[in-house]
């Protein structure tokens, strides 16, 4: 059995933690069958998104203690945690949360560019109560994506707190009854990928960088990644399936 399950269907990748027994946690089999999902997903031409979630209801429950006691070694390299040694992947990230996404889980999510959630799902940084720190992504990561004193409350008590609230606040993309976070994610992957793919790649990149840049910026640099899809076969398509009323059929150039 894998820990990591990987398939792809039509133009949506699933990467599947799984490790149910253990809640999905994290061992080093994990965090490498993760990079090469990854990898597939940025490699492969006719996957446009891709979806993460954890197999028996459960996301990830972070790293699995016994392995760090143990020593062993855990390369996450190919994971997109933010780190500049780490992953960047190109195409749309979707996480797909039942049960618990804790730590370094929690963190995976944040990785992803929307987070679809059961509403009985639960989200927390327990790093505190077990002396250490959400290194991964989650100090820098979510007082960006949140009020920062909701942040601050989930940092530094280490307690939990349920995709109702943190959809409220903007973490949790959508809700989903229990049970149907993955369908819904496919639904969102679905229509995401109905999108011309070179115009959607382009998209999610500069929106990545315009986060970083000086709003008074922003116009002049995202134009050196926007002006070659206005030239583009795909632009011309679009254009020309609006006209003919019907679907476009993409290129990707």
């Amino acid at each position: 059995m894998s820990e990591v399950e990987f398939k792809v269907e039509g133009h949506i990748a699933v990467l599947t933690i799984n490790r149910p027994e253990a809640r999905n946690a994290m061992n080093p089999a994990v965090a490498r069958g993760l990079g090469e999902g990854y990898a597939e997903i940025v490699a492969n031409p006719d996957i446009r998104v891709g979806v993460l979630t954890g197999a028996g209801g459960y996301f990830c429950a972070g790293m699995d203690l016994r392995a760090f006691i143990a020593g062993e070694t855990f390369d996450t390299s190919g994971i997109p945690y933010g780190g500049a040694a780490n992953r960047v992947v190109t195409k749309p990230m979707i996480a797909a949360v039942e049960g618990y996404a804790l730590a370094g889980g929690f963190e995976l999510a944040m990785t992803c560019d929307l987070i679809v959630a059961a509403r009985t799902a639960r989200f927390g940084l327990p790093e505190v109560k077990r002396g250490l720190v959400a290194s991964g992504g989650g100090l820098a990561k979510l007082p960006r994506q949140t009020p920062v004193r909701v942040a601050m409350e989930m940092i530094l008590t280490g307690a939990p707190m349920d995709a109702e609230r943190l959809y409220a606040h903007g973490v949790v993309s959508r809700l989903a009854p229990e049970g149907g976070a993955l369908a819904a994610a496919l639904a969102l992957a679905a229509e995401i990928a109905e999108n011309g793919p070179l115009a959607l790649q382009v998209s999610l990149d500069v929106a990545r960088r315009a986060l970083d840049w000086p709003v008074s910026e922003a116009f002049d640099r995202q134009r050196e990644f926007t002006a070659p899809v206005f030239q583009s076969a795909d632009a011309r398509e679009g254009a020309l399936a609006f006209a003919e009323k019907r679907k476009p059929n993409w290129t990707g150039r």
